[in-house]
């Protein structure tokens, strides 16, 4: 199943080979989430790596990744494998059925007497 999310670049790292028919490639994406943004590393591997030369720091990117895991000695670890990137504020188009964005006008007029209702 393929995502993708849009936000600036906040680290681009050098390619690493891990063997002779192995290569990754990582990047952070910073995504604004409300009131705390959220870094993400994402991964290019392989053929993909050159995908991130011509990108810097602060550059706006959408990019389009699967979600990878597996388990190593009882534990389990998950990557998100980019495998398309597109800069610029071009934002993807939506998916048949996608529900439009909330509006100011779709908030109740009281929601602010329930900011204080956080579980955490």
């Amino acid at each position: 199943m393929a995502y993708d999310l849009t936000g600036k670049v906040k680290l681009v790292q050098d390619a690493k080979t891990i063997s002779d028919k192995f290569t990754v490639r990582e990047f952070v994406v910073t995504v604004e989430d409300g009131n705390y943004p959220q870094d993400i590393v994402l991964q290019f591997v392989n053929d993909k790596v050159s995908l991130l030369d011509n990108v810097q720091a602060g550059q706006e990117v959408t990019v389009s990744f699967d979600i990878r895991g597996r388990e190593y000695n009882g534990r389990y670890f998950n990557n998100l494998n980019a495998w398309k990137l597109q800069t610029g504020a071009a934002a993807p188009a939506p998916a048949a059925g996608d529900k439009p964005p909330v509006s100011d006008k779709d908030v109740p007029a009281d929601f602010d007497e329930y900011e204080d209702d956080i579980p955490f």
